[in-house]
């Protein structure tokens, strides 16, 4: 059992189940102390290894994370403090394999309602091998201006407000973490403050006891005086007591033993703690409190009572000289994090990115405003997705049909498309699904499937200024440029893409109008006279549609279908269609356990 100081400027701890928050509390602390190395040096994380970054100050450290205590403890052998904040289900393993380790002297267990039996082990292996528990069910504790446990003492401003930051001279020991809050506060507005304080947890069994922290106490210097909190249940304030009688203290102590209200109780109450429950008189706080009196202690007549009994003992010590007043200094202050200061209206700050269809933030998502919720509840479709998250509003019913017509139908056309092709080869290449299917999407351009947008534009600019089909099929070839959304490898005037029927029997029956279609059917029966392979193929089929979708819907205006078509919208809907047959040729092949392919020497014309 330790008999002296247990912290110091220079302490580092080991931190048990990575915890953000009161990791950077004690970060904080350490820079508004003006350590010059933070109190963490490593963090131990079960399954992860690496580094977790957090601020000292107004840098950003990576601190290593391991992820076992054995690692940890060799990696930093000059962190003799561990700090558990892993489940009441796994503490007392974990706090059990730290005391283990020759390197660690103090173990805070902070978990409450870890089993009494392992307990009690730890405590008995802990006291043979002179080894500290603060806890179970513990903050922590905190040595001013030094070295703190996790959250112990709260907020930074709670901090500098109890004058944590610089050493005092009283030493503060409770049961409670709670309170210990509320002692730090009124100890520094009536004496010069803390020095060390001690929380050892509301367990049954806490590892450490109120006499173990007094003793050590009297035996530091800087230590002036001592103040007590305990609580009614259990008799651990009566090995106080004894050391008290025996002598053993020197310093003054000023002690209050909480829960003298539960003689007010017909019937035994439980309070917050699993030790706070009297089990006789002996353990109530009239007799414990009576039993301090007697035996030496400060003990004032009520709660309320006890921050003038402190103060006047403070003030009894510093008139006899054993204490000498303390200069003040100003602390540093915390640089604020981004998101409080920008919450809090102190600083502005740009953003990085900016969305308009989709928001992940509140209960559910939402996609342009509608919650996911609604999607479901209202039985929407892949149509109207994209419509909600292409075009930001629910377009009408047979416009989502359509949208889901051209994906079915461009979902896939066979195995020999330079898409599925390249898809296929990198599949029997033994590549992953995102890999395969990339391959066969970077394919998608001018000459396959990447037609769309540009079939659109020039239908749409041939239109719009009242060209005829010949003026416009003539123009282009004077220009060099091959018409976009026409012409077909395989299908003829003959025997056209049957796809391309579906789609123009679909827009008679279902849209306002089809003005850029009829046109684009025009612009084919002139190319047609020049060539019988020059027919309509899908992708102006779908271009020209699509014009007709968005001038015949009304909810777009002329600047937003120059936008949209600009922008590549309409290949953005052949890419997706064509994902689902690229996925399906890579399944296909896996499933088929097809082996590398390599091209034929015979399907390759050998030439110099």
């Amino acid at each position: 059992m330790a008999t002296g100081q247990l912290f110091s400027r220079n302490t580092q701890a080991l931190f048990n189940n990575y915890k953000q928050l009161p990791i950077q509390r004690m970060l904080d602390f350490d820079f508004l102390c003006g350590r010059e190395t933070p109190s963490v040096a490593g963090i131990i994380n079960p399954g992860s290894e690496g580094f977790q970054k957090l601020f000292f100050g107004q840098e950003e450290i990576a601190i290593p994370v391991h992820s076992t205590i054995e690692a940890a403890c060799k990696a930093h052998p000059n962190a003799d403090v561990f700090i558990n904040f892993a489940s009441f289900r796994s503490a007392a393993a974990s706090s059990m394999s730290a005391l283990k380790q020759p390197t660690i002297r103090v173990v805070a267990i902070i978990a409450e309602g870890v089993p009494e039996s392992d307990t009690r082990q730890l405590i008995a292996y802990a006291r043979s091998n002179n080894k500290l528990i603060i806890g179970p069910a513990t903050v922590g504790g905190i040595q001013a201006g030094a070295f703190k446990i996790g959250d112990t003492a709260g907020t930074i401003d709670n901090i500098i407000h109890c004058k944590l930051y610089r050493p005092g001279s009283v030493g503060f020991v409770s049961k409670s973490g709670g309170m210990s809050n509320e002692l730090y506060n009124t100890i520094a507005r009536v004496t010069d403050g803390i020095y060390e304080g001690i929380a050892i947890g509301g367990d049954v069994f806490p590892g450490s006891t109120l006499s173990d922290h007094i003793l050590r106490f009297n035996n530091i210097p800087q230590i002036k005086m001592m103040v007590v909190l305990g609580e009614l249940g259990g008799r651990d304030e009566y090995s106080l007591v004894e050391a008290l009688k025996e002598g053993r203290v020197h310093k003054p102590v000023v002690a209050w033993v909480s829960g003298t209200c539960a003689r007010l109780f017909k019937s035994e109450v439980q309070f917050g703690h699993a030790g706070a429950k009297s089990g006789g008189e002996l353990e109530s706080a009239q007799a414990k409190n009576q039993a301090l009196r007697e035996a030496g202690a400060v003990i004032p007549t009520s709660y309320e009572s006890l921050e003038d009994a402190i103060k006047e003992t403070f003030e009894k010590l510093v008139e006899a000289g054993k204490i000498t007043p303390i200069s003040e200094v100003k602390p540093p202050k915390i640089p604020e994090d981004l998101k409080v200061a920008i919450k809090n209206g102190g600083v502005r700050a740009p953003t990085h990115i900016i969305s308009t269809i989709s928001d992940d933030r509140g209960e559910e998502p939402s996609y342009a405003g509608v919650a996911m919720s609604t999607i479901v509840e209202r039985g929407y479709g892949v149509g109207d997705v994209i419509s909600l998250l292409w075009f930001k509003r629910s377009l009408p019913p047979y416009c989502t049909k359509f949208i889901e017509i051209c994906i079915m139908l461009c979902a896939d056309h066979g195995p020999c498309v330079s898409g599925a092709h390249n898809t296929i080869v990198t599949a029997r290449a033994g590549k992953d699904l995102v890999s395969s299917l990339v391959s066969g999407l970077l394919t998608i351009g001018p000459r396959f499937g990447g037609a769309i947008d540009d079939a659109a534009r020039y239908f749409k600019d041939a239109y719009d200024k009242g060209l005829s089909p010949y003026e416009f099929v003539e123009g282009m070839k004077k220009k060099g440029i091959r018409v976009p959304g026409i012409g077909h490898r395989i299908k003829r005037g003959d025997n056209k893409d049957k796809r391309v029927q579906l789609l123009q029997q679909y827009a008679h029956s279902h849209f306002p109008s089809t003005k850029y279609m009829d046109y684009a059917v025009q612009v084919e029966t002139y190319t047609l006279s020049k060539a019988n392979n020059l027919v309509l193929n899908v992708d102006g089929a779908i271009g020209s549609l699509f014009l007709d979708l968005l001038a015949g819907s009304g909810m777009f205006s002329k600047q937003e279908i120059d936008e949209i078509v600009e922008i590549g919208y309409l290949n953005g809907l052949f890419v997706l269609a064509r994902s689902i047959g690229l996925i399906g040729h890579t399944f296909d092949q896996k499933r088929l356990k097809q082996p590398l392919y390599r091209h034929p020497w015979e399907d390759v014309l050998y030439t110099k």
